[in-house]
C-alpha cells in the first residue's frame, strides 16, 4: 500500500478543473486522481485516459472534474489480501485501486508497480561456479564456463539477475578453475546492488562439497544451483514449496524429460505377443540442478571433501531425513 503521505498527493477536491488534474498527475506520478470531499470521502477517480477521452469529446481544460470522473470506481477494504488485489488489478486492467473504509473514506492506495516488487529474501543463494567446462573446450581454455557469454552477458550474470528479480540479494560463489576471473568480474556485488562472497575450492569438490567451506552455518534454508543452469525456474517458488513441507531437509528441483523410442515396441507375455506400441514416448523426471537445503543438511558434509548433490541426498535418506 502506498504510504499515507504519498497517496494524499493524488487527491483533488470536487471543484477542481481538468487543468488541475493534469498538473496533479504530472506531479504525483501515481497515475490516478482521487476526487474527494471533506475528510477524504471518495467521490470518484480520474486517470490520464479519462482526461484524454474528455478532451476528445470537446471538454476544455477549465471543465469541472465531476463531468469526467468515474463515479463508481473499484475500491477495496484494508483487510483484503495482496493476492486478491493483484487479481482484481489484472482482471480489470487497473494500475491503482483506492483503499476505503465502510463509509468510503480513503485510507490508502494500492499501486501495481509497488505490489509486484518482490519481498527481500535473506536466504543465501550459493552458486557452484568452479567447474572447468571441459566439454566446451576450446571456449573455456582461457575463460571459466560461468563467464561464457549468453545473449551479451555471462551465463552466471543471467542467473544472478534472475534471482535478484525475485528478491534474493545474498550470493555465495564457489570458484576453482580461473576463479580470479570470476572474482574480478563480479567483485563484492556492489555494481548489481547485491552482496557477493566467495568459497575457494583448492580442488574440485563436486556439486555439494563446496558447501563444507562455509565459515558460518546458515540460519535459513539455502538455495544451491549450478552456474551453468539457465532456465525459467522460479527460485522463490521452489523455496516456498520447500518451506511448505516443514519436515523436509532437502528439496531437489526436477523437470520432466521425454524421449521417443525410435522403433515400434512389441509387448509379450512369455512366448505370446500381446500388443504393439508404435514409437512410444518415455517420460521420466531428471535432476534440474537447483536445490533448497536446510542448514542441518550441511552437517552431513566433511570439510573440504568431495561430494556431489545426489550423494548428499543419499546420506540424508539413510539418516531417515525427508527429501522431496
Amino acid at each position: 500500500m502506498t504510504e499515507k503521505k504519498d497517496w494524499h498527493t493524488a487527491t483533488l477536491g470536487y471543484k477542481a478543473t481538468i487543468r488541475d488534474a493534469i498538473k496533479k498527475l504530472s506531479a504525483s506520478s501515481l497515475q490516478i486522481i482521487l476526487v474527494v470531499e471533506e475528510n477524504n470521502l471518495l467521490l470518484g477517480t480520474i486517470t490520464d485516459g479519462d482526461i484524454r477521452r474528455a478532451i476528445l469529446r470537446g471538454s476544455t481544460l477549465d471543465g469541472n472534474l465531476k463531468d469526467l470522473m468515474n463515479k463508481d470506481p473499484l475500491v477495496v477494504s484494508s483487510d483484503i489480501t495482496k493476492d486478491s488485489v493483484l487479481h482484481l488489478m489484472n482482471h480489470n486492467g487497473l494500475n491503482a485501486i483506492p483503499i476505503v473504509d465502510k463509509k468510503r473514506h480513503v485510507l490508502g492506495l494500492h499501486l501495481i508497480n509497488e505490489m509486484i516488487v518482490p519481498e527481500a529474501k535473506n536466504n543465501q543463494m550459493i552458486i557452484m561456479a568452479g567447474g572447468k567446462g571441459s566439454r566446451l573446450l576450446p571456449a573455456t581454455k582461457n575463460c571459466p564456463k560461468p563467464l561464457l557469454p549468453v545473449n551479451g552477458k555471462p551465463m552466471l550474470e543471467h542467473i544472478i539477475l534472475r534471482a535478484k528479480e525475485e528478491g534474493f540479494h545474498r550470493f555465495v560463489l564457489a570458484v576453482h578453475y580461473l576463479g580470479d576471473m570470476i572474482r574480478e568480474y563480479f567483485g563484492n556485488g556492489d555494481l548489481w546492488d547485491i552482496k557477493i562472497e566467495y568459497l575457494n575450492e583448492e580442488a574440485p569438490l563436486g556439486t555439494a562439497g563446496a558447501l563444507s567451506l562455509l565459515e558460518e552455518r546458515p540460519k535459513l534454508p539455502v538455495i544451491v544451483t549450478n552456474a551453468d543452469i539457465i532456465s525459467d525456474i522460479s527460485y522463490s517458488r521452489l523455496l516456498e514449496y520447500h518451506n511448505k513441507h516443514k519436515d523436509s531437509c532437502a528439496t531437489m528441483g526436477i523437470r520432466l524429460y521425454e524421449t521417443q523410442h525410435p522403433f515400434g515396441v512389441v509387448k509379450t507375455k512369455g512366448a505370446e505377443i500381446v500388443g504393439f506400441e508404435e514409437k512410444p514416448t518415455l517420460r521420466t523426471y531428471v535432476n534440474a540442478g537447483v536445490y533448497v537445503l536446510e542448514p542441518k543438511a550441511l552437517d552431513f558434509l566433511e570439510k573440504n571433501q568431495y561430494c556431489d548433490m545426489p550423494s548428499l541426498f543419499d546420506r540424508l535418506q539413510q539418516e531417515k531425513l525427508r527429501t522431496i
